[in-house]
């Protein structure tokens, strides 16, 4: 749907060329090949960002010594993503709807990329120790203030960019560059530092594709819309961003959404910051540790793959919403439950393989599925509104978690555990007993699973538009052609 401002920008590109008649058969609408360039920036942007946001987290015991800082202030680097994403998050969704598509991702990626040049400007000699920890915070700070803006565009870009029979598929790609860009990192920081006058080579190995990213926006995005619109609906002037927000309090089918999103985003927010610490109390080494994130994403990425292809061609968002979600949840708690114990390996392997397969099937389907239910609500609104649950419930229960873990038993500690005892005093790291912060995320799965499926039905308003229209015209045009008839 496009805004006013869109809506001008529209009628100055109407003789744009590289365009071809998309699948509706209808020359009206059209989709153009640079929409492709566009999902590669969005990508690339939300590649970068995820990359940024967990870079110090694999290689905490190496950083924390190089910052001379603490562990707590350590994982503040990863927390003020989820702090910084509740107050931006609404001006990015307002940003989106009333400047656009263009200035957003120009502005994210210079938040983006000088946030992370700024990460590599603490490690310079320069800067005297004591600050260092703080410039590369301010860096930090940037980045995620940039993140709100890049995880809210995928919707809008698919929406106003892409023929209806590619929407989800757009969507799935340029969102689940961000899972993509965890793992790279995680997969990257342990390889490339091995001591800690390896860190400035780790955070330049980031910033690159970062600058270029940054320079692809600037240079690259040439406009918000297209010429001529992909659908019926993307010509649709959407609702303005304080009205929108008035219509969508009102929407019980989008509220059950958003809580079912959130919940499930904040449970991969928990998984992703606590996978070592309840695995390594029951002897499952750091290592192993990371190959299991490394499923969760992986194995993810392939069914969010498959689960977009499938949805562009049924339309079955609501079915494979709640198909994937009870999967999600039953491998979820499969998986708190075979941690708890020692020398199981494949099964907890499987079990977080598919949680994370399940899991993130649904993440750009739900994005999709709630602008179809809020429709003709602004696309950066539905989807900003559903990624700020996911991050305020992340930090609720990333911190209640933390202060119901109990301590492990003598008996446990006598078995010994997988955890770094490396500079353990220093750290001041403890191997605790997570049943009952699993109990508690298993709750949550099961009672959104339970919520999903008792409250929530899908009305397909985007969808249910764009046939009416279509309808309305081939009657028009039968009108027209047919002959008149005179009586006799």
């Amino acid at each position: 749907m496009a805004a006013p401002m869109e809506d001008t920008e529209r009628k100055r590109l109407l003789d744009s060329s590289n365009s071809s008649v998309n699948d509706e058969d209808d020359s009206e609408f059209r989709v153009y090949g640079r929409r492709w360039f566009i999902l590669a920036v969005v990508f690339l942007l939300n590649l970068t960002n995820g990359m940024i946001w967990i870079t110090f987290s694999p290689i905490a015991d190496t950083a924390v010594p190089y910052y001379k800082i603490t562990p707590f202030q350590l994982n503040i680097l990863v927390l003020v993503f989820a702090i910084a994403s509740v107050p931006f998050g609404f001006a990015a969704s307002w940003l989106l709807d009333t400047l656009g598509l263009k200035m957003s991702l120009i502005l994210a990626a210079w938040l983006n990329g000088l946030g992370s040049f700024l990460r590599n400007v603490s490690t310079f000699e320069s800067v005297p120790v004591d600050y260092r920890f703080t410039v590369c915070l301010i860096g930090q700070i940037l980045a995620a203030c940039a993140q709100p803006f890049i995880m809210f565009s995928p919707t809008k870009l698919a929406a106003l960019w892409f023929a209806g029979d590619q929407r989800a598929t757009a969507n799935m790609i340029a969102s689940m560059a961000n899972p993509l860009g965890i793992l790279a990192a995680n997969i990257l920081a342990p390889a490339v530092v091995q001591q800690q006058k390896d860190i400035p080579t780790l955070l330049w190995v980031i910033t690159a594709p970062t600058l270029f990213t940054m320079v692809m926006a600037t240079f690259g995005v040439r406009s918000s819309v297209p010429p001529t619109p992909p659908t019926s609906s993307a010509e649709e002037k959407s609702e303005p961003f304080f009205a929108g927000l008035k219509k969508i309090i009102k929407n019980k089918n989008y509220w059950v959404l958003n809580f079912v999103f959130g919940a499930g985003l904040a449970l991969f927010t928990v998984f992703s910051s606590f996978l070592d610490q309840m695995l390594c109390p029951r002897g499952y080494t750091d290592t192993y540790a990371g190959m299991c994130g490394a499923l969760m994403i992986g194995v993810g990425s392939i069914g969010a793959v498959f689960a977009g292809l499938y949805v562009d061609r049924t339309k079955r968002f609501e079915e494979v919403v709640k198909f994937c979600w009870c999967l999600s949840t039953v491998f979820g708690i499969a998986f708190t439950q075979v941690s708890r114990f020692r020398d199981q390996q494949v099964l907890v392997a499987l079990a977080v393989a598919l949680f994370g397969g399940f899991g993130f099937a649904i993440y750009p389907i739900c994005m999709e599925l709630a602008v179809e239910v809020t429709y003709p609500i602004a696309e950066a609104t539905s989807a900003g509104l559903m990624v700020i649950s996911g991050q305020i419930q992340g930090i609720i229960y990333l911190l209640l978690m933390q202060f119901i873990a109990q301590d492990l038993s003598e008996e446990e500690l006598e078995k010994g555990t997988g955890c770094s005892t490396s500079n353990q005093k220093a750290n001041d790291f403890t191997p605790q007993d997570w049943t009952v912060p699993g109990m508690f995320v298993s709750g949550i799965a099961a009672l959104s699973s339970v919520v999903l499926i008792a409250f929530f039905r899908a009305e397909y308003r985007r969808m249910n538009a764009e046939q009416r229209k279509a309808a309305e015209k081939i009657m028009n045009q039968t009108i027209v052609i047919s002959p008149p008839s005179y009586n006799t």
